[in-house]
């Protein structure tokens, strides 16, 4: 009957259920009677606990919660459990001072700090934690490492030897095992502990603690098996307390219950609770690794996302089934219609597709259904990473190059086989007949495929590990399936898959300096005999290869792109090989830099990378002019290294979000066809300074004077903001002193600023033929030095020998002659030559200081007048007016007859200066 309809009262119901309930558990009659204790009876009883027990046992529930929270990783837990059990600490610090710190303290302190420890040097686990978790454990561990500063010696005693601390701490377990439950207090009527009598009785407390250091093991995988070993100790000690037979008599029943509850249920355990404890450092490895463990022992195992991927094999051919060439098609379409699926195994694709090819070899089913197999199988390698961004792993790059040689192996043994990707499905030929192959395909764009995987793998290496190292030796490999891919097209191939592969073959071979071809020009032969027939063997130059792959590409191309590709690299390979006259010819030819803007970024890159390269050429030749033309669009940017597709730099996300800079990534050269930028800035500022210093000392009192370089005025005005000038360490500030010494027509200190060790071993040597460079440049320092000297002393002169200018600049009479007479033609220089006497006579043309500021009060004026017409003229609307020859067209007319001089000045004489105009003005007045 149901408890509900009972009568009597609740106290009398639950009396009975509560003994109906204990009944059937109670092992003996006395014992029965000893653990039935009414409700009543409980309720009435007064637990009288001391002060120690109660702080102790706050304690232990704290440092219980703390490790469960260990055990999942919850460190936003470990952190509010630790700073209550710190609070909680202090409060009992009274009865610390008496007792001392409890072993089991230290222990937690010990355990907390390496577990804390070991989690933050795991920086893969550290990248999957929220962040909440993450804070928490950077707060915690700083404050556990603070905290256990206090207790440095304990902590160390007890990593010293964990063994005998915790043996000790569970001895103290064993004989107090109920401090945690309410039910502790005095065993008997002395008031004696059950934990100071089982200290007295030395023989049993190695048989308690052995139960609960094996529940302990057992417990250590999951918090309900700590519960139950709490609710197991309490009913110990319960019984203990209500036993009337006095103290000894209660504790030896525990231990006789305790006994037989270890042979009743845990028997097997036995043997594992002898064993030797395990050391600190493996409990602390098997807590890191408890997620780990549980799976191994509960038999779980990780589950990728996603749908479910197919572990089964699907098998290739039923037993007894005839291999043919219809039923191998058949299982190859079958393989690749899970080709891109959600869930497919890409890697067991791709064994799948090996196996069969080799099942087709196995059973000679004919070479046109192997060239089909091998195309699904480099074509499933280039699959296996799904995004664009990605890179081929080490192992399948080494398998795609691999099938693709074997790949061209077949096509060049058998000439009997046509691929093309006209070919329809349908009108295949696989089978052996009469009748030549026919597969669908394309060779041509699986290789150019293995190219940009290639490129791809530089671009994601770090190009100063030796992986960059190890990578670019497949340069070689890649080179030379080009090569024969190349050979097969120039007999098989149409004109525009020529076209394809002959670009490929120029892009590999551009950028590279002809290390032997500059020995063979240069008269030097290989040091040895082997050398030698070395040359000899490698075959023909770089310059005739460019030469007939980009002339057969301007004949036969019909796409502006490949044929605009091929005219820069061969511009590229020209310059780079000193060729300036027939770069500078091409380039001009070409008219490509008319409408380059319109052409894709990657070209646009490999055009900045060919007028660099053009310009270094035309610094090395001494065209400085040209140099100076050729780099300034790209050093004036101050994005040089972005331009040439070298780096990317630090922008807001409102000009570049994240999607346009992967794409921007994938357009970088690789880092071994980068051109030094420090280089190429120093080539730009030694010409603008071989350029800009005699301008400015012709033009030192013009108004008008226009900048050539404005990085380079850059540069002197942040030499001169610089309150402290020192020794120049960088190039710049060399290349900023040796500017002022040449603006002085102090040549030597220039030529010492420019020319020196540290320079060399940062620029110079870095030419192919860095000798020559070096005297090219002292002497256009030479040069220029004494024009500026000219321009800037003239005034002081009255006549000057062209023997002491030789002496000064160490330079030959008949060129010191040159140089003046070039000044004298151009009205740069207001002087005349004396023959007989090799005197330069000078001309007191030259204003005075007074007369130089009226004429730039007059041109400011004048541009005055000028902008203001034109204010006045856009304000009244009346645009024609401003052009109107009736009003104004004489000042019309003189403004653009300047201009004209000017523009044609600037074409005829390099566009030092006006001096012309200025002349003119002078021979006027004076």
């Amino acid at each position: 009957m149901s408890r509900f309809f009972a009568t009597g009262s609740d106290s009398e119901s639950e009396e009975s259920s509560s003994a109906d309930e204990l009944t059937p558990k109670a092992p003996g009659g006395n014992f029965k009677q000893s653990l039935l204790i009414s409700d009543d009876e409980e309720d009435t009883k007064r637990v009288v606990r001391s002060a120690k027990d109660k702080r102790f046992e706050e304690l232990t529930n704290l440092i219980k919660t703390i490790r469960n929270a260990m055990k999942i990783r919850d460190m936003a837990k470990c952190l509010e459990e630790f700073e209550q059990l710190c609070r909680a600490f202090l409060k009992s610090k009274t009865i610390v001072d008496k007792e001392g710190v409890p072993a089991f303290y230290i222990r937690l302190l010990a355990d907390l700090e390496d577990y804390l420890n070991q989690l933050w040097e795991d920086k893969e686990g550290k990248k999957k934690m929220n962040k909440n978790n993450a804070k928490a454990l950077s707060t915690l561990r700083q404050k556990i490492r603070k905290y256990n500063r206090d207790y440095e010696t304990e902590v160390a005693a007890y990593k010293e030897n964990p063994q005998e601390s915790a043996d000790e701490e569970e001895e103290k377990e064993a004989g107090g095992s109920g401090s945690s439950s309410d039910s502790e207090g005095e065993a008997g009527e002395d008031g004696v502990s059950a934990k100071a009598f089982l200290k007295k009785k030395p023989e049993a407390a190695p048989e308690a603690s052995k139960f609960l250091k094996t529940a302990g093991d057992e417990s250590s995988s999951s918090d309900d098996d700590d519960e139950d070993e709490d609710w197991g100790s309490d009913t110990v000690d319960s019984g203990s307390e209500s036993s009337d037979e006095g103290e000894g008599k209660s504790a030896s029943l525990a231990l006789v219950f305790l006994k037989k509850t270890q042979e009743g249920e845990k028997s097997g355990e036995k043997k594992a609770g002898k064993k030797k404890k395990p050391k600190k450092k493996e409990r602390l490895e098997e807590e890191a690794e408890e997620e780990g463990g549980e799976e191994v022992e509960g038999g779980w195992e990780k589950v990728k996302g996603g749908a479910p991927m197919v572990k089964e094999k699907p098998k290739m051919f039923a037993k007894g089934t005839e291999i043919n060439v219809p039923v191998v098609v058949k299982k190859l379409n079958e393989i690749l219609q899970a080709r891109g699926k959600k869930g497919t195994d890409r890697a067991a694709q791709i064994e799948l597709l090996h196996s069969l090819a080799t099942i087709a070899g196995e059973n000679n089913l004919g070479q046109g259904i192997l060239v089909k197999i091998k195309f699904n199988i480099i074509a499933s390698l280039y699959d296996y990473n799904p995004n664009l961004a990605a890179f081929m792993k080490p192992d399948m790059w080494k398998k795609c190059l691999d099938c693709i040689d074997e790949l061209l192996d077949i096509l060049f043994e058998h000439n009997n086989i046509f691929i093309g990707e006209n070919i329809a499905e349908d009108s295949e030929s696989l089978a052996i007949s009469d009748q030549p192959f026919r597969v669908r395909g394309c060779i041509l764009t699986l290789v150019e495929r293995m190219d940009e995987e290639f490129t791809k793998i530089m671009q994601n290496t770090d190009p100063h590990s030796q992986e960059y190292v190890d990578n670019l030796k497949d340069e070689g490999h890649v080179c030379g399936i080009i090569d024969r891919l190349l050979d097969y097209m120039e007999t098989k191939g149409s004109t525009e898959e020529i076209c394809r592969i002959y670009l490929r073959r120029i892009m590999h071979t551009y950028y590279k300096f002809d290390y032997k071809a500059h020995r063979r020009s240069l008269g030097l032969q290989g040091e040895t005999k082997s050398e030698q027939d070395q040359e000899e063997s490698e075959g023909e130059d770089s310059a005739v290869i460019m030469d007939r792959l980009c002339k057969f590409i301007y004949a036969k191309d019909r796409t502006d792109r490949i044929r605009t590709c091929a005219i820069l690299c061969h511009i590229y390979h020209h310059a780079l090989h000193s060729r300036w006259y027939q770069a500078r010819d091409l380039m001009l030819m070409s008219h490509l830099q008319d409408n380059i803007q319109h052409a894709d970024p990657p070209v646009q890159i490999l055009y900045n990378r060919t007028m660099v390269q053009l310009g270094i050429c035309a610094f090395r030749q001494g065209m400085i002019k040209d140099a100076h033309n050729a780099l300034l669009d790209i050093q004036s940017s101050g994005r040089a290294k972005e331009l040439l597709g070298q780096g990317l730099l630090m922008r807001n996300m409102q000009e570049r979000n994240a999607e346009q800079e992967k794409i921007e990534k994938r357009r970088q050269v690789p880092f071994h066809m980068h051109i030094n930028l420090e280089l190429l800035e120093c080539v730009y500022l030694v010409s603008a300074m071989l350029l800009e210093i005699p301008y400015m000392a012709a033009h030192e009192f013009d108004a008008r004077r226009r900048m050539i370089s404005k990085q380079f005025h850059h540069q002197l005005r942040v030499g001169e903001r610089q309150p402290l000038l020192g020794p120049p360490e960088s190039m710049r500030e060399h290349v900023v002193a040796a500017s002022k010494a040449m603006k002085m027509g102090d040549w030597r200190t220039c030529h010492s600023f420019i020319i020196n060790e540290k320079m060399n071993s940062k620029v110079w040597d870095l030419f192919p033929e860095t000798q020559r460079v070096r005297e090219m440049l002292v002497r256009k320092i030479q040069e220029e030095s004494l024009r500026t000297y000219l321009f800037t002393y003239s005034s002081v002169y009255d006549s000057i020998s062209m023997g002491t200018l030789s002496e000064m600049f160490e330079l030959e009479i008949p060129t010191v002659h040159s140089i003046i007479s070039k000044m004298i033609i151009n009205e740069e220089l207001m002087a005349s030559l004396d023959q007989p006497t090799q005197t330069v006579v000078m001309h007191r043309t030259e204003p005075t200081s007074l007369q130089n500021m009226a004429l730039q009060l007059a041109e400011k004026l004048g541009s005055l007048v000028e902008n203001n017409e034109r204010v006045f003229d856009l304000k009244q609307g009346v645009y024609g007016g401003y052009f109107n020859r009736d009003q104004k067209g004489g000042y019309q007319q003189n403004k653009s007859y300047n201009r004209d001089q000017k523009g044609g000045y600037q074409q005829n004489k390099g566009g030092y200066n006006r001096g012309g105009y200025r002349n003119q003005n002078h021979q006027s007045n004076y």
